[in-house]
């Protein structure tokens, strides 16, 4: 597929079908999406993979955050089911996370470049037929979450990426052309 293709085509994928994504694979696109342009070469990310058996930790430890907010028991139980599921119809999570300069200028640049990263990931698993949603949910900030995916002090997740076989392909929504978004300065 040609790239203009690949990025009209790709879509977020919130459904999976029940089949798991090659872990080499993934190694070798994010091998490949990490040539993106870094001011300074800070090189600032890092990646932790959650699959197979692993998933269950992290979705136990969402429902237990869930159920905490929720003080009705019935709704409690139930609120905590459903994210659990939800987390486990995932086939594997990507969390990208990225050392946080203590220089703003610095850490804006790493932030774009480690966005730029994760787009790339997308279309590189986008061209594999694989599909991917980049979530930011409250959860990321979690400290039990956090310490279940061995954020370290100083670094931030920009992204839980969730990534699979597409199960259901939504279309595309409209984006506005250029001439509505460009302001063209000659003189």
């Amino acid at each position: 597929m040609q790239l203009a293709q690949l990025m009209k085509a790709r879509r977020s994928i919130h459904r999976f079908e029940d089949r798991p994504v090659s872990l080499e694979l993934v190694k070798e696109m994010l091998d490949t999406a990490v040539w993106v342009p870094n001011h300074k070469m800070t090189q600032p990310w890092r990646f932790v993979i959650v699959h197979g058996e692993g998933r269950k930790k992290l979705a136990e430890v969402a429902r237990a955050v869930n159920e905490k907010r929720e003080t009705d028991p019935e709704k409690k139980q139930a609120i905590g089911q459903k994210i659990y599921d939800k987390l486990m119809g995932v086939p594997m999570f990507v969390a990208v996370l990225m050392k946080e300069d203590t220089q703003l200028a610095t850490r804006e640049e790493d932030y774009a470049s480690t966005a730029c990263l994760i787009h790339n990931f997308s279309l590189l698993a986008w061209e594999q037929g694989i599909g991917m949603v980049w979530e930011t949910y409250g959860l990321l900030h979690q400290p039990a979450f956090r310490e279940a995916l061995g954020v370290q002090p100083g670094e931030k997740i920009v992204g839980s990426l969730h990534v699979g076989y597409p199960d259901h392909m939504p279309e595309a929504r409209p984006r506005k052309g250029v001439e509505e978004l460009l302001t063209v300065i000659a003189e």
